[in-house]
């Protein structure tokens, strides 16, 4: 004779588990759904900053001391005042959201090392946030859109300062580290530009004016590197 609680309890207790399976599969789809939305969202507002291009306009930019620098396309400017060092780069926001530069820091790039470089102990380590020089004019560059950079180094006691006054001296390569993030201050990123002198292509003449700027590095602060 059939046991008609045992199976009414039995059929109960399926179809709870079957509800307890699809409530679960729903939830973990639409966790799924959120995150990849979430990850939509920020590629939307994600800024990638790279240099500027050759036929870019030349940036004509005035410091607060009057001092005007020239910043050609894809290249930099570095120029020895009495009193600072003055640099800009030209800069392309390659990313859909507007850029917002937070911070910079300088320094003469070692001899024979334009290139990131390969190896242990020798590849390039992403810089400490504590080192950067907070950026004292707002400066946003749009999404596709040129734009530049700009920052100055006045303090003597600083030890960048007087490496890279000899670096500009010299003609050797100067690198600049740039921090910046979406137009909501987050996924901040670091990029390492390296100024350098205009390759010599014989027509001394149609030379830039300034140094070539190019990146050899990004960084994310924010979330994972890729790499």
């Amino acid at each position: 004779m059939a046991d008609w609680a045992t199976i009414s309890s039995l059929a109960t207790a399926g179809g709870t588990l079957v509800l307890a399976v699809a409530t679960f599969s729903s939830v973990r789809s639409s966790n799924r759904s959120a995150r990849v939305a979430e990850r939509s969202l920020y590629a939307g507002m994600r800024p990638v900053l790279i240099p500027s291009r050759e036929d870019d306009p030349t940036e004509r930019v005035r410091f607060g001391d009057e001092h005007l620098v020239l910043i050609p396309g894809h290249g930099g400017a570095l120029d020895l005042g009495k009193k600072a060092v003055y640099l800009g780069i030209g800069l392309r926001n390659g990313g859909a959201g507007v850029a917002v530069l937070h911070g910079w820091r300088a320094s003469r790039r070692p001899p024979g090392r334009l290139n990131a470089g390969q190896g242990p102990g020798t590849a390039d380590e992403r810089p400490e946030l504590d080192d950067f020089h907070r950026q004292g004019l707002d400066i946003y560059v749009t999404g596709g859109a040129p734009g530049y950079w700009i920052g100055a180094l006045r303090d003597p006691s600083e030890p960048a300062y007087e490496e890279v006054r000899q670096a500009a001296a010299s003609d050797d390569p100067v690198q600049v580290d740039l921090l910046y993030g979406d137009h909501e201050g987050g996924q901040r990123a670091i990029v390492r530009f390296v100024l350098s002198p205009w390759p010599v292509d014989g027509d001394e003449e149609q030379q830039p004016q300034g140094r070539r700027a190019f990146v050899i590095r990004y960084w994310n602060v924010d979330r994972d590197d890729p790499r």
